[in-house]
């Protein structure tokens, strides 16, 4: 005996299933994020497509599925699964927004030239922390914490201070978009490399990849 399509309670219990299931991945992912990893992790909201309005309400929001829900409290890095499902379940089909500037800092390049450095730098031997690719075509670096603020030193220390480059950092009071999430309503962010237990509680100084990432920037550019 199966359930027909419409009203009946089979249909009902078999939906509120598929919610029960998809909570249970979500805070899933979220415990892996904070209990795995250490980091913090905030509900975030959502913008669907196409018309991408943003589920925070507002008409004027000026960053559609790309920010923290009002009021949202953050799940502390270390938190467990009980602990992230008793404030995610609050927040159900919200995004997943690791605040930036605490763990770590995020260098960003266009995504082509990020995967590009990626490969130069992991033949390099050179230690790197997981890797992010929005589906705007940006690639996200994690580095530690302070590089949006040592970035014109440092850039100037390299000589790279008067180039034009597609590149930027970002540091305390920003938040990225946390695989599997959907992010601004523009698809999925996704892994170019994963967290590691070698490298997600503390990824590398900013100065160890800026190089490079700097050099294949300026190639995009000429």
């Amino acid at each position: 005996m199966g359930f027909t399509i419409g009203g009946s309670r089979g249909t009902k219990e078999f939906r509120s299933g598929v919610r029960r299931r998809g909570r249970t991945s979500e805070c899933t992912t979220v415990a892996e994020y904070t209990g795995l990893w250490g980091w913090d992790a905030v509900p975030g909201a959502r913008a669907a497509a196409p018309s991408r309005d943003c589920s925070c309400g507002h008409t004027n929001c000026g960053a559609p599925g790309a920010h923290p829900l009002d009021f949202a409290p953050t799940v502390p890095g270390g938190a467990t699964l009980d602990e992230v499902t008793e404030v995610w379940g609050e927040y159900p089909g919200a995004a997943i927004l690791l605040p930036v500037g605490r763990s770590f800092d995020v260098i960003e390049v266009s995504e082509e030239a990020g995967r590009r450095a990626l490969v130069r730098l992991e033949r390099m031997g050179l230690p790197l922390g997981p890797v992010t690719a929005t589906p705007d075509g940006r690639a996200q670096f994690f580095v530690a914490p302070g590089a949006a603020a040592e970035l014109p030193q440092l850039l100037y220390r390299m000589g790279w201070d008067d180039a034009d480059l597609d590149l930027r950092a970002l540091g305390p009071g920003a938040f990225l978009t946390a695989p599997p999430s959907d992010h601004a309503g523009l698809g999925p962010a996704a892994w170019l490399r994963g967290p590691a237990l070698d490298c997600a509680g503390g990824p590398p100084q900013a100065r160890l990849l800026l190089g490079t990432l700097a050099y294949i920037c300026h190639r995009f550019r000429r």
